[in-house]
């Protein structure tokens, strides 16, 4: 079991491995996480995503640093994934998802430093404080939400000593956002259009205003689905169809995988005007959902396309290849356009 805290001397006498001009890997050296703590790291030569959303944020900038997986890959992920990826272990989540990491595995599989990213939430700094006890794994959280992508990589790329590779997917993750918030500003309240973004086998769980899993939308579009207590599940509020014919939206999105292909000719749900003028999309997916599940870069996708869906006569850049450039980009993969 690795020892949290390393003394400068030790660093000093570990052979070189994995380094990078900007910063050796055996440097002793303190990084101050998004919840304040600081941690005493010495290598990243392997590394453990705490859950989905980490694992995402990190397999562009660092894959092959990775010692086994949080979370399986889609069942379409060999698509744009290397081989190599989809045979890493399997050591569970932990936060978020199931929480069924198994910290024997993690311990078994001896990572140089767990790191967390996501939301930060109030308490979490005693749980990864507790975690890191547990392991005797350094472990940090970092905070990582649509408007704050581009600090998020500067961070890991500090934390990882990969600063040229952050700074690109850092300066991407701006320009994009930067791009949709020019687009969003520029609209007259009149064309903000209303959304419902449609969950479960049943098309009947929704992303509630306000929850974190609904970012993207209420930055997007007017997101209809107002609730006292939104769900902080990725799953989402489950409601019913009376409640969805009160908010009658202008749009109604379907996640991959839900009942979108039925509802066209389902006259209960033609009862809303979305579905019978034909307003309605399924969000699309490969190797995860464009606008989250999990709620991670993969929403950028989701950015892109929504808008130009929501508003194309205001965005002016061509789909295929911004999507294209993203896949490159994230998943060193050139994307097919018969795929798109």
């Amino acid at each position: 079991m690795k020892k949290v805290i390393f003394t400068v001397l030790l660093a000093m006498l570990l052979t070189v491995v994995g380094c990078t001009p900007e910063r050796q890997a055996t440097e002793s050296f303190v990084f101050t996480d998004s919840c304040g703590r600081e941690v005493e790291i010495v290598e990243t030569d392997s590394i453990a995503p705490t859950g989905a959303m980490a694992q995402m944020v990190l397999m562009p900038l660092a894959s092959d640093l990775f010692c086994g997986l949080a979370s399986d890959w889609s069942s379409d992920a060999e698509r744009y994934l290397q081989e190599e990826l989809l045979r890493l272990p399997l050591y569970g989540q932990i936060f978020n998802g199931k929480g069924d990491m198994s910290l024997e595995e993690v311990i078994r599989l001896s990572p140089d430093v767990l790191i967390d990213i996501g939301e930060t939430r109030p308490g979490m700094e005693e749980e990864l404080d507790r975690l890191q006890e547990q392991t005797g794994i350094p472990t940090v959280h970092i905070q990582a939400t649509l408007d704050t992508m581009s600090t998020t990589y500067e961070m890991l790329g500090t934390l990882l000593g990969r600063q040229e590779k952050a700074e690109e997917l850092s300066l991407y993750c701006d320009e994009i956002y930067q791009r949709t918030e020019e687009i969003i500003t520029s609209l007259d309240a009149s064309e903000i259009q209303t959304v419902v973004y449609c969950l479960g086998d049943k098309g009947l769980n929704v992303l509630a205003k306000g929850s974190y899993h609904a970012e993207l939308l209420d930055i997007l579009c007017e997101n209809a689905a107002v609730l006292e207590n939104p769900s902080p599940s990725g799953f989402g509020n489950e409601v019913d169809m009376e409640q969805l014919l009160l908010w009658d939206p202008d749009w109604i999105l379907f996640a991959p995988d839900s009942i979108y292909d039925s509802v066209g000719s389902d006259p209960l749900w033609n009862r809303l005007a979305a579905i019978s003028s034909g307003r309605y999309a399924e969000v699309p997916q490969g190797p995860y959902n464009w606008m989250g599940m999990p709620p991670s870069v993969n929403r950028y996708l989701g950015m892109i396309w929504l808008t130009n869906l929501l508003y194309p006569e205001h965005t002016n850049y061509d789909l295929y290849e911004e999507i294209s450039r993203y896949y490159i980009l994230f998943y060193d993969h050139a994307l097919s356009e018969d795929l798109f």
